[in-house]
């Protein structure tokens, strides 16, 4: 009798919080729009509440976070984006009669320090004289500028893999600082072209995955995306890095957690184009999966938006129960609203959610939807009290 009096106590708590949420979809803005919603409890490993689930929608800049679990598991939390500094031709005295090839690895975050450093690194050589070349080597990825999908009129950043604060400026502003490292530049001419397989390695700049990913979650880079969406094709490809290669490093990943890879649509890895569709089950199937690999969760949960503190979520469930519990990536473009990630219920069950706001013209009615989904989760009370 004890056993059937808890089962029971326990199921009347989660038909409360599934009591809830079904009156939040009384909203009469669905009368006029969809939505798709999943709530997934990892505590108990089960999912606690559907909705349209199964629906094919797009995603907006929430699916930044299949491609942050995607590259995670490919790459790992310790992978590091580097831009390459080669030589070729000889050192005669402290002149380099050859050339420098700067070659690029789409790390977006290089900065002047960073060039400074790279700078210093030839000057290291003994070198204080170059006749030659100065070379940008963009061939890490293929020559597209803009992703497939992407509206023509928007404000799109150009993905290009050797960048300084996302302009094509890294080779002159290199050249000015070797000047300033005491390299006398005289005759040198700026050019575009390949690393020889005879250069020499010189010197490199590393930045650790997750200072990308901080960016790309917290305020919703779409250039950082990108490039972590290049870094899966580099690996998953051969050679010239290909966004059909990070769609299908992504497929994989889809297949590997028990969905149908080709029930879904993947064009970009910020969530621009108009071309994605996933569904909310696709979501917390991937959240899941991270949740459950200590890697990619140790590295993931940190670079979420979180309610009511930081990101893109700083300003919403600002006293209420999701404030500060949330963690969650958020997607607006026209159209669109979304919001996914993980929060704790009132009585310590981990969960996953995942909603998808379609056809609404205005967002305030979608996140507002979202913010009341998100402190029902955070007040629930899913197991028998003490």
């Amino acid at each position: 009798m004890f056993l059937l009096w808890v089962a029971t106590t326990i199921t009347a708590q989660v038909d409360s919080l599934r009591m809830r949420l079904d009156s939040l979809l009384q909203d009469p803005m669905f009368e006029t729009s969809q939505v798709a919603l999943m709530v997934y409890d990892l505590t108990t490993d089960m999912p606690l509440y559907t909705y349209n689930h199964r629906q094919l929608m797009r995603p907006a800049s929430v699916m930044k976070l299949v491609t942050a679990i995607t590259a995670l598991d490919l790459l790992g939390s310790g992978y590091d984006y580097q831009t390459r500094i080669y030589t070729t031709g000889t050192i005669e005295g402290t002149t380099l009669e050859g050339n420098i090839y700067c070659v690029g690895g789409f790390d977006p975050t290089m900065t002047l320090d960073d060039l400074t450093a790279l700078a210093w690194g030839i000057s290291r050589q003994g070198i204080d004289s170059i006749h030659g070349l100065l070379v940008a080597d963009r061939s890490m990825k293929e020559s597209l500028d803009y992703g497939e999908g992407w509206c023509w009129d928007d404000d799109n950043p150009v993905l290009t893999p050797l960048t300084l604060g996302r302009k094509n400026t890294f080779l002159q502003t290199f050249a000015e600082e070797l000047a300033r490292s005491g390299i006398n530049l005289e005759g040198v001419r700026l050019a575009e072209g390949r690393v020889p397989k005879d250069a020499r390695l010189v010197t490199t700049c590393s930045h650790n995955i997750t200072k990308v990913l901080e960016r790309m979650m917290k305020v919703s880079d779409n250039f950082y995306a990108e490039s972590m969406f290049y870094q899966t094709a580099a690996r998953a490809g051969r050679g010239l890095a290909r966004a059909a290669d990070a769609r299908n490093a992504t497929k994989r990943l889809i297949s590997q957690v028990g969905l149908q890879a080709d029930s879904y649509r993947i064009a970009d890895g910020s969530g621009l184009s108009l071309y994605n569709y996933v569904s909310a089950e696709l979501l917390c199937r991937l959240m899941r999966y991270a949740w459950r690999k200590s890697d990619i969760r140790t590295a993931l949960l940190p670079s979420l938006p979180i309610a009511g503190v930081d990101g893109t979520l700083r300003d919403r469930m600002r006293r209420t129960a999701a404030s500060g519990n949330v963690r969650a990536k958020t997607g607006t473009v026209t159209g669109i609203s979304s919001l996914a990630g993980y929060c704790t219920s009132a009585d310590g069950h981990q969960l996953c959610f995942a909603i998808i706001n379609q056809s609404v013209l205005r967002t305030s009615p979608g996140r507002a939807f979202q913010d009341k989904v998100c402190a029902a989760l955070c007040e629930a009370q899913l197991t028998m009290d003490n």
